[in-house]
C-alpha cells in the first residue's frame, strides 16, 4: 500500500486511499474495549474518519499513530470542545467528504445533509449507533454504527471507505465480533 501524499490542507491522495470510518466509540481512559479487528483495520488504512463521541483525545492519538485522523465533535465530547469542529468538509483523493455527528431524524436526512453540505460527495455521520450505507440525493451517506456499543444492533460495526481519482471506489459496513 502506497504512502499517501499531502495535497493542500486536509487533502490526501493515494491510489486507492483507504479510510477507516468510526463513530460513537464512547471510550474514556481505557481503549481496550475497541475490538482488535478495529486496530487491525486501522493499521491497513491511510487515514481515519471519526464521526464524533470520541470522548478522549487519547483515542485520537492512538488512531493517529502513522496516519491522519479527521474527527468531529459529538454530543459526549465535552473534553474535546474547542479541539474538534462540529462539522468538517475536506477533500480526500479528489472526493469531497463532509462529516457531522448528529444528522438528525431519519426522515428527511438525505435532503437535510445535501442542504448542509451542498458540494459533498460523501457525508459521514454518527450519533444513532445504527449503520447506514446508502446513496440518496446524489451523495453517499455513511454511518459506521459503533465499534463498541451496539445498542439495538445485532453486531458492533465500523466502515471502510476507498477513494481514488475523484471517485468512491469501495465502501462497506464491517461487522465486528
Amino acid at each position: 500500500m502506497g504512502v499517501p501524499a499531502r495535497r493542500g490542507a486536509g487533502a490526501l491522495t493515494a491510489s486507492p486511499l483507504r479510510l477507516a470510518v468510526l463513530a460513537d466509540t464512547h471510550l474514556r481512559a481505557d481503549l481496550r474495549p475497541l475490538p482488535p479487528e478495529v486496530w487491525a483495520t486501522v493499521a491497513g488504512c491511510h487515514a481515519v474518519l471519526h464521526a464524533g463521541d470520541v470522548v478522549t483525545a487519547d483515542l485520537l492519538a492512538a488512531l493517529g499513530e502513522g496516519r491522519p485522523v479527521h474527527a468531529v465533535l459529538g454530543n459526549n465530547d465535552h473534553a474535546l470542545v474547542g479541539r474538534l469542529p462540529s462539522r468538517l468538509e475536506l477533500e480526500l483523493a479528489g472526493v469531497r467528504v463532509a462529516m457531522v455527528h448528529d444528522a438528525g431524524a431519519r426522515g428527511g436526512r438525505a435532503r437535510r445533509l445535501r442542504r448542509w453540505f451542498p458540494r459533498a460527495d460523501v457525508v459521514v455521520f454518527g450519533h444513532s449507533h445504527e449503520p447506514v450505507d446508502e446513496e440518496a440525493e446524489g451523495i453517499l451517506l455513511l454511518n459506521p454504527g459503533s465499534a463498541v456499543q451496539r445498542r439495538r444492533q445485532p453486531r458492533r460495526t465500523m466502515c471502510v471507505l476507498e477513494l481514488a481519482d475523484g471517485a468512491v471506489v469501495g465502501h462497506r459496513i464491517v461487522p465486528l465480533s
